[in-house]
């Protein structure tokens, strides 16, 4: 079967298409090189040994669009993580998210809806929830006002979705992931921001190494037991296998609606100081940071409740903290050497 993955060649999308491979899925991958590298397609390649079909395409361009699903009639299913993705950014340029988040998700669904059958998982986010209520968060607790643009775009996105399903043969499966961190345990593919880095893990990992002269940890007066923001941190990989098996869940037609939504997660919420100190512990290196303000569009707290991915997909999350942050580590050396 013949898969499409829009972004394949950025942090989740490549760890995905390596999945996908080693279950016998056939993988063309599209992406704008626009947060990523084309030395990405050799990383996939030493781990899995096999070559995939790759096209650059920004899928903002609606004409482009058209004609690669022309061209490409036979894709069984499509795993689609082409977005901007950081929050901080979200508020200084919600426009550049608005349309690379919105307008490339109504182009793929408007070429999907044409075909007999579609499948369609989604890259979503705990970032739907905004500043849940409750801790863990459930896939049915409220969606609350987004706390930023890049938030809002996913919660319209699964709107469009929803929408979009209930009058198409397009069957959809949401995937709100909380904070994907680590690398393949290969060391071949991993996280590889451009520029300064939006994400705490990379930023610590490039602190480590001296690239970066400090990490700035963005407060400490929050109402956790060290004062500091809480997420849950999930390995990359386990990420990219939910990925796989919400995809096998369409194909081989087990859903039971039409879109389905789970949360993917570890459970348990860690705060930026224990992220900190487990990267030293790993590393053996003392990471220089320091306090400074909020960020705007940051929340309190965020992690799952897991039950219904452990459950109904017989997903759960296997890596610890100290192995995605050692593969990180891992990963961030070998890619400055």
């Amino acid at each position: 079967m013949k898969i499409l993955v829009t972004g394949g060649l950025g942090f989740i999308g490549s760890h995905t298409v390596v999945e996908l491979q080693n279950e016998g899925f056939e993988v063309l991958v599209v992406d704008n090189l626009s947060n990523t590298s084309l030395n990405v397609l050799d990383g996939i390649q030493n781990i899995t040994g096999k070559i995939h079909a790759f096209e650059k395409l920004d899928l903002r361009e609606k004409e482009k669009v058209q004609d690669f699903f022309k061209r490409h009639h036979d894709i069984s299913g499509v795993i689609h993580f082409a977005a901007s993705k950081a929050v901080g950014e979200s508020v200084e340029d919600p426009l550049l998210y608005y349309e690379n988040n919105i307008n490339t998700l109504v182009y793929l669904l408007q070429e999907l809806q044409k075909k007999p059958e579609a499948n369609f998982i989604f890259s979503s986010s705990c970032t739907v929830y905004g500043q849940a209520e409750k801790m863990p968060i459930t896939e049915d607790a409220s969606i609350q006002r987004a706390m930023s643009p890049y938030g809002n775009t996913k919660q319209i996105g699964e709107e469009i979705i929803t929408d979009t399903a209930k009058v198409t043969n397009i069957n959809a499966i949401l995937l709100r992931y909380f904070n994907p961190i680590g690398a393949h345990p290969s060391a071949e593919i991993g996280e590889l921001p451009i520029g300064v880095p939006q994400n705490l893990v990379p930023f610590i990992t490039q602190t480590g190494l001296g690239l970066r002269k400090e990490l700035s940890v963005y407060g400490d007066d929050y109402p956790t037991p060290d004062g500091t923001a809480l997420r849950d941190y999930i390995h990359v990989v386990d990420l990219a296998k939910a990925h796989v098996i919400a995809l096998q869940r369409l194909l081989n037609k087990k859903n039971t609606a039409k879109v389905e939504t789970f949360n993917l997660g570890t459970g348990t919420g860690s705060s930026v100081l224990e992220v900190i100190h487990t990267f030293e512990k790993v590393s053996g290196k003392k990471l220089p940071y320091k306090i400074v303000a909020r960020r705007e569009g940051d929340i309190t707290s965020a992690y799952a409740n897991t039950d219904k991915a452990n459950n109904v997909l017989g997903w759960k999350a296997q890596s610890t903290l100290e192995e995605a942050m050692a593969s990180a580590w891992k990963w961030e050396q070998k890619i400055r050497k």
